[in-house]
This record gives structure tokens, sequence and C-alpha cells, in this order.
């Protein structure tokens, strides 16, 4: 336990610290594992010295590197973790893409190019198609610039029933994942194999998964994109997606 002031922080579980005034919880910090193996902090403090406690006691626990989510417009939030010696590694654009074709226009499917609704896709194949995406991102843009779910491991398709999927020529060469909530969905992943990009078969993708969710009822969807993926946002702004909001991942090495 460390003290300082009025406040006193303890570890109470493997994933979470209290900061304490008294008998008093005046904050707490958590800690959460990606799935890619990254570790990301978080700190929640109703007075303000137990921040820097709290933090302390944490990177005093913990191995490096580590994460940290911030809103960009944060400036006392962002100040408070550069305090402490995290830097800015990346920044995420979040868009909300309508549905309705009016506004996300129609797309033709490329040439010998058909899409297979979510849940219709063999699941053998499916996983196949997972692995080879897995296997071009880590030789190319790199695991940081992709959603959390998209991780280096042999299977990771948790629920093939959410995954519409776009076949040449009988072989699968893209996917799209769309997470339904009430009222927005959110594409968790879009990915269309190496040699098989540029043809419009990512926009399809979209445009289909777009399509499927306001037949129905769903107005919108969200996507968060990392800033330096130029072609994505090309996609998301060509579909009338418009941005909503940034936030800055921050690294502690």
């Amino acid at each position: 336990m460390n003290t300082g002031n009025t406040v006193s922080t303890a570890r109470i579980a493997e994933d979470r610290w209290e900061a304490l005034s008294g008998d008093r919880v005046v904050g707490h910090g958590d800690l959460a594992r990606r799935p890619d193996g990254r570790l990301f902090l978080s700190i929640d403090v109703w007075r303000d010295e137990a921040f820097d406690q709290l933090a302390m006691a944490m990177l005093a626990d913990l191995d490096r590197p580590l994460h940290t989510l911030v809103g960009e417009d944060d400036d006392t939030l962002t100040a408070r973790w550069e305090r402490l010696g995290f830097a800015v590694g990346r920044r995420e654009w979040e868009y909300v893409l309508p549905t309705d074709p009016r506004e996300t226009g129609t797309s033709r499917l490329p040439a010998g190019v058909t899409v297979l609704p979510a849940g219709e896709a063999d699941e053998g194949p499916l996983r196949a198609l997972d692995r080879a995406i897995r296997d071009e991102v880590e030789a190319t843009v790199g695991w940081h610039t992709m959603p959390a779910e998209v991780v280096p491991r042999a299977a990771t398709v948790v629920e093939p029933s959410k995954y519409a999927v776009a076949v040449l020529d009988g072989a699968y060469v893209g996917l799209v994942r769309v997470a339904r909530v009430p009222r927005r969905a959110r594409i968790g992943l879009l990915a269309v194999r190496a040699g098989r990009q540029r043809r419009g078969i990512g926009r399809a993708l979209l445009v289909h998964a777009l399509g499927a969710l306001h037949r129905d009822g769903i107005g919108s969807a969200r996507a968060e994109i990392d800033a330096s993926n130029t072609a994505a946002i090309a996609l998301a702004e060509g579909v009338g997606g418009r941005r909503a909001g940034s936030c800055l991942e921050l690294v502690r090495h």
C-alpha cells in the first residue's frame, strides 16, 4: 500500500486498484487486457490528488508497455497521462455511417463476385480467410492499426453468424463483421485479401452490410478507423460517413 497526503491506494484485485481517504473510496483504477495482449489503464477519481497516486501504484505493479485511451479534446486528462511519461501512440477516428441506401449509394458487385449474407458462409473457409487476412496484416500494416478483435491467433472467428463474405470464383476473398446493438451497430472488421483489393469488393461488402442493417430498422452504424488508414477513411466517407469524434492512444514504453 502507498500513502500520500490523505489518500492511500491498494490493489484489491488482479485488474483493479482503489484510492481511499480514510474509509471512503475516492477513486479506482482498472486494467484491461486487449485480445492482442496490450494492457490498457483507466482511472476514475473523485478527488484530483488521487489520480497521480493511483497511476503511480498501477505503474509500479505492471510491466510495460502500458496504454490508455483519452478523448482528443480532453486536454486535462491527456496532460495528466503525459506527466506520467505517456506519449501519443496513435489517433483513432470514430465515424458514424448511415444505413439508408439513399445516403450510402449503391455498389455494383465487381465481375464474378457474390456476397454471402451474414450467417450463410461455411465456417471452415471463413476461418481460413480470417487466418489469411491476419497473416497479411502482420506482414504489412501491423496489429497496432487494427481493431482490437483482429488479433494474431489461429482461431478468432467466435461468432460466424456475424460475418458476411465476398466470394470470387468460388474462393472467399473478403469479409465484414457487424455487431448489432439497439438503434446502432458497429462495423468491427472489414477486410479484403491483399491480392483482391482495389476492385470495389470492400465497398460492396460495406454497402451490403449497411443495407442489411437498414432493412432491420437500424439507422446508423459506427466504425473506429486509425487516422493513418487513408483507404479506410475514404471508404467510410464514400458511403456518407461523418466523423463524430476521436481518441488518442497514449503509450508508456
